[in-house]
């Protein structure tokens, strides 16, 4: 089992966006560094708590100080993008990177960001899938494009010009596309489906309960097989928010404790979802009432947090409920204490992996 990061991020609005900024950076160094496999960035535009407006613009910045861990986008909102602007621009990062890049996207969910993009009344899901498929389409056609579209229809016709090299968008380095992948959130995804279909990679959030999680890997065989593919569990990644400690009582106290940042992103989490309707992500079972649904609930039913030991066995547990997969994320949360923050990374690759892929027999 390989061990990825991944971080929203998470802030709280009234640090320094240089010291947040700083603070995910040195995370990826960190991580890439320890032998982490992979790493992914989210975003959005207007998020005070969320503060990375283009993810590919973070991987830039961190690029040269990666020297082996792949990159992702975590997502790009596709609901709010033009498809040959992502195309572009995801290409180039490929090519920076030396196929070192993924690209994950998303229709992009955040009211405020739809409405500031003017696409709150349409059908954000219609959309995404076009510019998914115009995106393809460019990377795997030659020009002068002349693709039609619902929302947006990418042409250089008029001008396209061989010899000056006018018309043209970079294709990526990998061919004939970078490794793509989707979220998976909703108990049972349907969209999931989709994936297997396309032969995309499924990633499960990190604030789903276990028995949910499990119910993706079903869902993904069957889009494999819908194609006549057999699915490769070691293609699915699975997002987890884990503390390691070498004490007990730090490792409760940072983990779940009233000023842990993993309380605070369940706080922040679990009010975005409640004012969004979507508390049942969260819950043990659906008819769960929604007062039940306490920061004391999600911290204690979504965050693994212990010394080693105990890590390693709740891992394994969860293991043995949702099934076997090939990447177990490790979702990024705030430094309020960095030590805290970059021991616990440590411990992860370098004592719990390990006994991890034991057990499992990897």
């Amino acid at each position: 089992m390989e061990l990825g990061f991944f971080t929203m991020p998470l802030h709280p609005a009234d640090r320094p966006l240089t010291e947040t900024l700083n603070e995910d950076r040195e995370a990826f160094i960190l991580a890439d560094k320890l032998g982490y496999s992979e790493a992914y960035m989210g975003e959005h535009v207007t998020d005070s708590f969320e503060p990375v407006p283009n993810s590919m613009m973070f991987l830039c910045w961190v690029a040269r100080e990666i020297k082996k861990m792949t990159l992702a986008t975590g997502t790009v909102n596709l609901g709010h993008h033009h498809p040959a602007a992502v195309a572009a621009e995801a290409a180039m990062l490929d090519h920076m990177l030396e196929g070192r890049f993924m690209l994950g996207v998303s229709p992009g969910n955040l009211p405020t960001d739809s409405e500031v993009f003017g696409t709150l009344d349409i059908d954000r899901n219609e959309k995404f899938i076009e510019t998914l498929n115009q995106i393809i389409e460019i990377w795997t056609t030659d020009p002068p494009y002349d693709i039609k579209g619902k929302y947006n229809s990418i042409s250089t016709v008029k001008h396209f010009d061989k010899e000056l090299g006018q018309g043209v968008i970079m294709k990526p380095y990998q061919k004939p596309t970078p490794p793509i992948f989707g979220t998976v959130v909703a108990p049972y995804s349907k969209g999931i489906i989709g994936l297997g279909e396309r032969g995309w990679i499924p990633v499960s959030a990190n604030f789903l309960q276990a028995k949910w999680v499990a119910t993706h890997w079903p869902n993904y065989a069957e889009g494999c097989s819908n194609v006549g593919c057999e699915a490769d569990p070691s293609v699915w990644r699975v997002a987890r928010s884990i503390f390691v400690a070498d004490d007990d009582k730090v490792a409760k106290e940072y983990g779940t404790g009233p000023q842990s940042p993993y309380r605070f992103y369940f706080y922040q989490l679990g009010n975005k979802l409640r004012n969004g309707g979507k508390l049942g992500l969260f819950k043990t079972d659906r008819d769960q009432p929604d007062e039940e649904i306490t920061d004391d609930f999600m911290v204690d039913s979504l965050v693994i947090a212990g010394t080693v030991d105990k890590v390693v066995d709740e891992i394994l547990a969860f293991r043995e409920e949702v099934g076997d997969f090939g990447t177990l994320v490790y979702a990024g949360h705030d430094w309020v204490d960095a030590k805290l923050g970059k021991r616990s990374m440590e411990l992860m690759a370098t004592e719990v992996m390990p006994r991890v892929n034991k057990a499992i027999g990897a």
